[in-house]
């Protein structure tokens, strides 16, 4: 079944960590065989290819590359000043055209554009070897952008979506692990994005910070890669009323696999999800706790954030790659979930809302 994942940062991947994502998952980690400078070497789970195979025909792919202002060792931080930054997520842009260029992806930036990529991908008559995977362009956390001139330039190159804060502290909001609220310069960042009709993203920002976004902006909302607060007790997770707030907004949450944000106790970089029983089949009981809130399953869908600076080593345990992704049909069905419900966690939510965002 084709299907949209909402959250994977590919060209981080692809610049930072020096993957050649026109490989098989398999081959990268066969490339990187013995490299001992990231904890997640040779634990790779995607590619281009297993997209594809996978049927992960649209995904929405990040730039990010964060101005580090704290001591940190965070995914996309390290860099000395915003420029730099910005520099960074240029880098990122440009691979993603470099990829369009030798027909690998193409880039979804309006309705019409959706539309026929959609139908392409439902064409059945297409070798889904020969589909592009289409990618909407998003900013994970906003360091990048110099002054707020930098987003009308972003939006002008593609960018549809932006989440305001990573991890950490932040120049336009604190992010995962602080509290407190927007910096006087996110404010105006929302205000902006509100004009230009670029796709709010919660993930990542605190409690404060969530509540005064969405009191500032009135657009299109949805949360990438979230999970429930009520299953893994953590502020990275949304809290019931939270997700009450973003179903009334028509928003969409997409299920996040990395192990930690999956089951309680997990300890990042260290913990096993064997010893923690986690597998494909765990986040449904975050769809389930969101479908039972909401009586539907209009709101839950795939924001997997594979690849998110953690592989193999903090993924479901029976994920080898991205394309594992199919098997949520079966152990759905057998959670009593109907194959209309099975769509709209495939695909049907994330495309009723980027109908509805850019009508």
């Amino acid at each position: 079944m084709f299907l949209i994942d909402a959250h994977l940062d590919i060209a981080l991947n692809a610049i930072e960590w020096n993957r050649d994502y026109r490989l098989s998952a398999h081959q990268i980690r066969e490339s990187e065989s013995g490299m001992t400078d990231k904890i997640d070497r040779g634990r790779g789970t995607v590619s281009l290819p297993d997209l594809r195979r996978g049927q992960i025909g649209l995904v929405v792919a990040t730039q990010i590359a964060r101005f580090n202002q704290t001591n940190d060792n965070l995914p996309g931080a390290g860099w000395n000043s915003p420029h730099q930054a910005w520099a960074v997520t240029q880098a990122q842009l440009a691979w993603y055209q470099a990829m369009e260029a030798d027909g690998q992806m193409v880039q979804i930036q309006d309705a019409a554009g959706l539309e026929n990529h959609v139908r392409l991908w439902l064409d059945a008559s297409v070798s889904d070897a020969e589909k592009p995977v289409g990618y909407i362009l998003s900013l994970e956390g906003a360091d990048s952008l110099i002054d707020l001139s930098y987003l009308e330039k972003a939006y002008g190159y593609g960018l549809r979506a932006l989440g305001p804060a990573h991890y950490s502290t932040g120049r336009y909001a604190p992010g995962t692990g602080l509290s407190g609220p927007l910096t006087p310069l996110g404010r105006e960042l929302v205000k902006e994005m509100d004009r230009l009709g670029i796709i709010l993203d919660v993930t990542h920002l605190t409690d404060e910070g969530f509540s005064e976004a969405l009191s500032l902006y009135h657009g299109p909302v949805w949360a990438s890669h979230h999970n429930c607060r009520t299953l893994v007790p953590h502020q990275r997770q949304l809290a019931d009323d939270q997700i009450r707030q973003l179903v009334e907004r028509g928003a969409v949450i997409g299920g996040c696999f990395d192990a930690w944000m999956m089951k309680p106790g997990f300890t990042q970089r260290k913990s096993n999800p064997a010893d923690f029983g986690i597998t494909i089949e765990t986040i449904v009981d975050h769809y389930d706790h969101i479908c039972q809130m909401t009586g539907n399953s209009l709101h839950i869908a795939v924001g997997s954030d594979l690849d998110g600076t953690y592989g193999t080593e903090q993924s479901p345990t029976d994920l080898d790659t991205i394309a594992d992704l199919q098997k949520l049909q079966d152990i759905l069905t057998t959670r009593g979930y109907s194959a209309e419900d099975i769509e709209n966690i495939f695909y049907k939510n994330w495309l009723r809302f980027l109908r509805n965002a850019w009508s």
